[in-house]
């Protein structure tokens, strides 16, 4: 069964919670240079030492991700800029922007992936290739973070399976032993406890253990979610919201994350050893209302200094 909210903001339980608070602790979440442009001040949303990812979709001029990474750095965030494969023209273009994100902002981790486009434009199509490059460790990067799928990927396995993605995850995990890099999985979105939980489950039973920075998407109108969970290729959960579409009653109401993040903290209390380490949010409906919901259900544990009193 799906676990979804879409309670009225003063039904939501809030800081009660000690569990999710303790989930919610040290969360991550991700930005692009046009949507970081309409955040004024960061420091006010998010608190201190929030890690900030800075998605690089196709077209988007490197000038423009550095200069993102710029600036959230001189706000004091640590930032972990997306490294997508397939975009990345040769090693001389990955050593370029490597260079370029340590010299303009100090950066020093990432998020590897293959990217969105379907095919390569240049050397690279996955982030193996990447890490099998040697350009990170040259340049001191300390922390590296690559992909993970808790429903599947048809763009790695069309044929519904995840053996193509299982074999990755074996190659990460044998990558990670044998290198000093801190790294983690972190995933795609997904709306329902139950399917993340038994992946994490499958991982360890494989012996995957990268810790899981799990993708949440932040507070959103259904129709949003409903559009980017068909674009990013969502698996099962997207039947959960198109079910909820079918109901008037709700089709107009904000959907909000509590339910599935309160299941997986419940989880996290009883199983310490539980996969999921941290929370990774796509802000869908926007930055300040993911920021102000993660403040509000969190509590003091992840409210920015700006915002206290």
């Amino acid at each position: 069964m799906a676990l979804l909210n879409f309670r009225k903001r003063d039904e939501v339980a809030r800081p009660g919670n000690a569990a999710l608070q303790a989930l919610l602790t040290g969360y991550s979440i991700e930005v692009m240079p046009r949507t970081a442009e309409k955040v004024e001040d960061f420091r006010a949303l998010l608190a201190p030492g929030t890690r900030v990812y800075i998605a690089h979709i196709d077209g988007t001029p490197i000038e423009d991700m550095v200069a993102t990474a710029r600036r959230l750095a001189e706000d004091g965030f640590p930032v972990m800029p997306h490294f997508p494969a397939r975009i990345i023209k040769d090693a001389a273009t990955l050593k370029d922007w490597i260079a370029r994100y340590q010299g303009e902002a100090g950066v020093d981790q990432a998020l590897l992936l293959a990217g969105g486009v379907a095919a390569p434009q240049g050397d690279f199509h996955c982030s193996m290739q990447l890490l099998e490059t040697g350009l990170f460790d040259a340049a001191g990067f300390t922390r590296l973070h690559v992909a993970g799928h808790p429903e599947g990927n048809r763009d790695i396995d069309p044929d519904g399976s995840d053996a193509n993605v299982a074999e990755a995850l074996r190659w990460k995990q044998e990558f990670s032993e044998r290198t000093d890099a801190q790294m983690a999985l972190a995933t795609q979105f997904a709306f329902d406890a139950d399917p993340i939980i038994a992946w994490c489950d499958r991982l360890r039973a494989e012996g995957i253990t990268l810790p899981v920075h799990i993708g949440i998407a932040g507070p959103a109108k259904l129709q949003t979610l409903i559009k980017f969970a068909i674009a990013c290729g969502v698996g099962p959960s997207l039947k959960v919201l198109q079910k909820r579409a079918m109901d008037v009653s709700k089709l107009l109401l904000p959907y909000e994350p509590t339910e599935v993040l309160t299941r997986l903290a419940e989880h996290k209390a009883a199983h310490p050893d539980f996969a999921v380490e941290q929370v990774h949010f796509f802000p869908l409906g926007g930055i300040k209302a993911n920021a102000n919901w993660a403040i509000e259900a969190g509590g003091a544990a992840t409210r920015p200094a700006a915002a206290q009193t």
